[in-house]
């Protein structure tokens, strides 16, 4: 298994994939370890599904190398569908049969790996009806057959383009909680999405990608400590603080009144907060730079990398 063997679940380099003059993949460079979960952001057009459409050797890509769980897809496309869990962008089944018929079907295709009562707790748990023909499916209700068929025989790794597309809030996160409980069984998950909430709320891991190319990748809590926070102070009494707007990453923004001030703070918070120990402090107010933001700089060209 992956994390035994101490091997990379992804390892990418260098991967180029053109659809005719147009560029999809201008090398990108990946590595995913064993047993994390990993967020692939980027808005729709930027290389997500065609990079995990090569790993599964779905499309040949004209340059670079892939090794998945140790495994070379082209050479041996069989043996990595064996051990991947599969959610595509847009998942097609033969809408006369019944999710359950799917389910069984996929379930022989597989050897009878899955156990039976495993796909019903997930299908029960996505609140999934089992008898219906799949023709009378809503979109979010299609969306959780791909849930369900990815994750119900156990794969080590996790590969799921856009997992939370079309469902609501109360579904999407009890897909959190499924890939979650995947991860703690020794799974690795890897998902591509431009829901930024998503990304920050259960990704160790991060990679964005910018047409065609990855920009950044960064553990999300570091990413998020390295953006900018805004400060608001209230001291008890009118106080002057000079020496705060000297730390470093601390700058002043304005002054409310001999009483108030607000900062701005990049990076760690500890060197303020321990200086601000000896200030009589009313009120602290901290508001953290989202993902969305940082992500967003790299679109709009802020960000050099």
């Amino acid at each position: 298994r992956c994390e035994i063997s101490n091997q990379k679940a992804i390892e990418i380099r260098g991967l180029v994939k053109n659809y005719g003059r147009v560029k999809a993949l201008k090398g990108v460079d990946l590595d995913v370890n064993c047993g994390e979960i990993f967020g692939f952001l980027g808005p729709n057009g930027a290389g997500k599904t065609t990079a995990i459409r090569c790993m599964l050797d779905l499309i040949r890509p004209q340059g670079g190398s892939i090794s998945m769980l140790g495994i070379n897809p082209q050479e041996e496309p069989e043996a990595v569908k064996e051990r991947v869990g599969y959610l595509p962008g847009e998942l097609h089944v033969d809408e006369n049969m019944t999710a359950r018929q799917v389910f069984r079907f996929f379930n022989r295709l597989r050897g009878n790996r899955s156990d039976w009562a495993f796909i019903e707790e997930l299908s029960e748990r996505l609140k999934l009806e089992l008898i219906s023909p799949i023709k009378n499916f809503s979109k979010g209700n299609k969306q959780k057959i791909g849930v369900v068929l990815a994750l119900m025989h156990k794969p080590e790794l996790l590969l799921l383009d856009e997992p939370t597309a079309s469902l609501d809030p109360l579904m999407q996160q009890e897909v959190h909680r499924m890939l979650a409980e995947a991860q703690d069984n020794g799974a690795t998950v890897f998902f591509s999405s431009h829901i930024i909430s998503e990304v920050q709320a259960v990704a160790d891991r991060v990679a964005i990608i910018r047409e065609g190319k990855i920009v950044e990748v960064a553990v999300t809590a570091d990413l998020l400590n390295r953006s900018m926070r805004q400060v608001r102070i209230r001291f008890q009494q009118p106080t002057e603080a000079e020496e705060l707007y000297k730390l470093p990453g601390v700058e002043l923004i304005a002054k409310d009144d001999s009483m108030g001030i607000l900062l701005q703070v990049e990076g760690q918070m500890d060197v303020l907060i321990k200086t601000l120990a000896k200030y009589p402090v009313n009120d602290f107010e901290t508001e953290r730079t989202s993902l969305e933001e940082i992500f967003l700089a790299y679109y709009n060209g802020e960000e050099d990398k």
